[in-house]
């Protein structure tokens, strides 16, 4: 016999409410509901954000960065921004070669993301990234690539190794220094 739904003919069907403009509390009860889930399901709870952000020298006011998160093995990229004036000048790779050293860390082995076709696909490749699919969107002949890549830890990486300091530390062997504001 199925198991009963919570919802019988005794109780009321939920309301279902469609919003451009969830509450935070909303949001986080969903996602934390969820993440419950999945930690019944695999008795694993490794679900935790995962951020580079670049800050201006002496004001620290955020400049832009990488948001994302990492979960089950999987580390996903959400938003990546740089402002115009600090893009072409190998800051974009530090801060992703920083995110997927985390990411790694933290016991990743593959990396997903998606980008717009007028975006940044060729950067991603350029970074060892490999295309999955695409899915049309607006505007016409524009599509979200949806992208992937195999995180497998390098020999030379220390275990461990996480985010400390700022971009241009000078700990990641790949990593290329820089200064976000001198080369403007």
């Amino acid at each position: 016999m199925p198991a009963a739904h919570p919802t019988t003919a005794a109780s009321p069907r939920p309301d279902l409410v469609v919003t451009d403009s969830p509450a935070a509390a909303d949001l986080a009860l969903v996602s934390d509901a969820l993440d419950r889930f999945n930690v019944e399901r695999t008795g694993v709870d490794d679900r935790r954000p995962l951020a580079v952000l670049v800050r201006e020298p002496g004001t620290h006011r955020l400049l832009g960065g990488l948001t994302g998160r990492t979960s089950l093995g999987l580390f996903f990229v959400d938003l990546f921004f740089l402002p115009p004036e600090l893009r072409g000048n190998g800051l974009g790779g530090a801060i992703l070669r920083r995110a997927e050293a985390e990411a790694r860390a933290r016991g990743c082995r593959s990396a997903v993301l998606y980008t717009i076709s007028f975006q940044a696909p060729g950067f991603y490749r350029k970074h060892g990234w490999t295309r999955l699919g695409e899915v049309p969107c607006d505007p016409p002949g524009t599509t979200r690539v949806f992208m992937t890549k195999e995180l497998a830890r390098p020999a030379e990486a220390p275990p461990g190794a996480g985010l400390v300091g700022f971009v241009g530390s000078g700990k990641d062997p790949q990593e290329t220094p820089y200064s976000p504001l001198g080369q403007l």
